[in-house]
């Protein structure tokens, strides 16, 4: 199964990205792979309107039972999304899961806690 791809070049505007949502769920609903790749390799500087249109092109391929991966993200546009709490799958990459916790044990009464 091979996903389909959704090339995004330079900065798009706010009125742009509605159409896009649409592409991203006419995307989905051709190919059985329940994901769309983003090329983002030429979406331009990164900013907060590259973060809010990626963040709703999630919530629409959400909402369409899919998700989106990121091809190509720059390090400042990965850095970014990082900052904002967005955590994306990237192409080429292995899948990140949350950090573990750590489990501090109980102690008795008078022992140092470690």
């Amino acid at each position: 199964m091979t996903p389909a791809v959704l090339v995004l070049s330079g900065p798009v505007t706010r009125d742009e990205v509605t159409g896009l949502c649409d592409d991203v769920r006419a995307l989905l609903e051709t190919t059985a792979a329940g994901v769309v790749v983003v090329d983002v390799a030429a979406i331009g500087p990164p900013g907060l309107g590259a973060v809010d249109l990626l963040a709703r092109l999630e919530l629409a391929a959400r909402r369409a039972g899919g998700r989106i991966r990121l091809r190509e993200p720059a390090p400042s546009l990965h850095a970014l999304l990082d900052l904002v709490g967005l955590r994306f799958e990237v192409e080429g990459q292995t899948e990140q899961r949350e950090p573990a916790l750590r489990v501090e044990e109980e102690v008795e009464p008078g022992e140092p806690a470690l």
